[in-house]
């Protein structure tokens, strides 16, 4: 057995530890500034440990990259976007939110790359940005991360979005999303997007890079990646599962519909049942009976 004197050191070091990443933040928060509105919002302390864990918490990096995210929202406002701008982008299945999560309860994106069909990379860009912000308005209250699957069926270079394009989309992802992402599975690509990768990886950070798989059925190593991250009865047969997977468009829209206005109510926006500007939606009139 070790000795207890062995855990009180870890335990004092664990908590010494928490203590300078609690410092850090503050920190971070006194570096930004004042903030209000939707800024303030969004600057929560997990928020704030993203950063900092994305900088290794250098703070002075993580203010350069957090300063540059609150701009990009200020003028994007990817908060805004709504299911009807971005619809005709993905009406096909090209990404989706799963109704299945993975081990660890995060939210899952289907992503199938063969049914690209525009190379408009402002529409694609909108399109990605709204679903990562309806799959983080989705995530359980104890989970930061989401989980993407990527089916590369159909995909072809003629298919794929250009290197600018995906470039510009890496850079969303990781400066204005950072720790968001627990695992990229690229399952079965073909070896012509090896080649596509070997271009579009120089603009991927280390820790990103880290979290994307490829993956192969039948490969004992692949196998065992998708196991600890999925259960096989939820998972879709094009991923090693066993279940079948159709993308219903009208479905999908409808519940696109429903989350812009958790958006809408999460963001603050006033949402009155005539107003349709900030994807507010007046719920549908019951015609059943009342229960005497």
């Amino acid at each position: 057995m070790y000795p207890v004197s062995i855990f009180r050191k870890k335990n004092s070091q664990n908590q010494d530890n928490d203590s300078s990443q609690d410092a850090k933040v503050s920190e971070l928060r006194a570096a930004v500034g004042p903030l209000s509105g939707r800024g303030l919002q969004y600057c929560t302390d997990a928020c704030l440990r993203r950063y900092l864990e994305a900088r290794n918490w250098n703070v002075a990096k993580s203010t350069k990259m957090l300063e540059e995210t609150l701009q990009w929202r200020s003028t994007y406002k990817p908060e805004e976007i709504r299911w009807h701008e971005v619809a005709h982008i993905g009406e096909n299945g090209l990404i989706s939110k799963a109704d299945f999560h993975d081990r660890s309860g995060r939210t899952v994106l289907i992503m199938r790359p063969g049914m690209q069909k525009t190379t408009a990379g402002e529409g694609n860009i909108r399109h990605l940005v709204y679903l990562v912000e309806n799959a983080i308005l989705n995530l359980p209250v104890d989970q930061e991360q989401m989980t993407w699957l990527i089916d590369f069926t159909g995909w072809s270079l003629n298919t794929n979005v250009p290197i600018k394009v995906a470039q510009e989309i890496i850079y969303v992802l990781q400066n204005h999303y950072p720790e968001r992402l627990a695992l990229v599975a690229l399952y079965n690509p073909p070896r012509i997007f090896e080649a596509f990768f070997k271009v579009v990886k120089y603009f991927v950070d280390v820790k990103t890079f880290k979290k994307i798989k490829f993956l192969y059925p039948k490969r004992k190593e692949s196998e065992e990646i998708m196991k600890s991250f999925f259960d096989a009865e939820n998972l879709p047969v094009e991923f090693g599962g066993k279940t079948s997977l159709k993308y219903d468009h009208e479905e999908f829209s409808r519940l696109m519909a429903q989350d812009d206005v958790k958006t809408a109510k999460f963001w603050g926006f006033d949402c009155k049942p005539s107003d349709t500007s900030n994807g507010c939606i007046p719920e549908p009139v019951s015609l059943a009976p009342s229960a005497s």
